[in-house]
């Protein structure tokens, strides 16, 4: 399916209601040094749509290592599970801060499948930010 332009007034509510932040490890607009994208949770090569309810927010990183992923293994079972959404899915039920702050660890399988897919814990460049802003007092979010 070819890539079509999002309407502004879609991407703007878009970007509200995500509340200016990557849907996946809650990197918030204001930190980052590239715009928060706009993702496809299913992904239009897996048949998802320009359509609202199918857009959240989403960082570079989190957004190229999704890529076209739709589910993933979870590491615990094996099981291959559907990855987080993060427009109907809670954050918090599904993940939790690592007692230092820099990681994020998966508390379900969604979760965990989406931890390792996503490399929310591993990859170098988003610990490498986390580091610093917890220095900073700016991470893990409090809310």
């Amino acid at each position: 399916m070819e890539r079509s332009s999002i309407p502004r007034a879609i991407e703007h509510r878009v970007r509200a209601v995500a509340r200016h932040r990557c849907g996946y490890c809650l990197s918030p607009q204001h930190l980052v040094m590239a715009r928060l994208e706009i993702e496809h949770i299913v992904p239009l090569a897996k048949g998802g749509a320009n359509d609202e309810f199918n857009l959240w927010l989403s960082c570079p990183l989190c957004n190229r290592h999704k890529g076209d992923k739709v589910s993933a293994s979870d590491p615990a079972t094996g099981v291959t599970v559907s990855l987080f959404n993060p427009r109907t899915q809670a954050w918090r039920e599904h993940f939790r801060w690592s007692d230092d702050g820099l990681r994020i660890e998966g508390l379900t399988p969604t979760g965990r499948a989406t931890v390792v897919a996503l490399h929310l814990s591993d990859d170098p460049d988003a610990l490498t930010v986390r580091y610093f802003w917890i220095l900073a007092g700016w991470h893990p979010p409090t809310d």
